[in-house]
């Protein structure tokens, strides 16, 4: 099944309220936080679960400012699992 990326910018302070509301729905998608800094967030969905996720989002659009953006620049193919590019940044380091 592919697995779908749905990058977004919020508020920081909306993070955990967007969190909880993916997670009250069983197997929607799994939320990380890019880069807390910018408030990027992504919800990685499943092709059978695309439908529910876009809904979810359109009604949280209505509660919390969020807007879909391009998968940030510097991310590794495999990103998950590995470090984000950002966190090289955070420590000082370059990227």
């Amino acid at each position: 099944m592919d697995l779908h990326e749905i990058y977004l910018q919020v508020r920081r302070q909306d993070i955990a309220y967007i969190k909880f509301i993916v997670e009250s729905y069983e197997l929607l998608g799994i939320l990380r936080t890019v880069d807390s800094e910018e408030a990027v967030i992504v919800l990685l969905v499943l092709e059978d679960s695309l439908t529910l996720a876009r809904e979810v989002l359109a009604a949280l659009a209505g509660e919390v400012d969020l807007k879909e953006v391009p998968r940030p620049a510097g991310l590794g193919g495999d990103w998950l699992l590995g470090d984000l590019a950002i966190h090289g940044r955070d420590a000082g380091e370059e990227t």
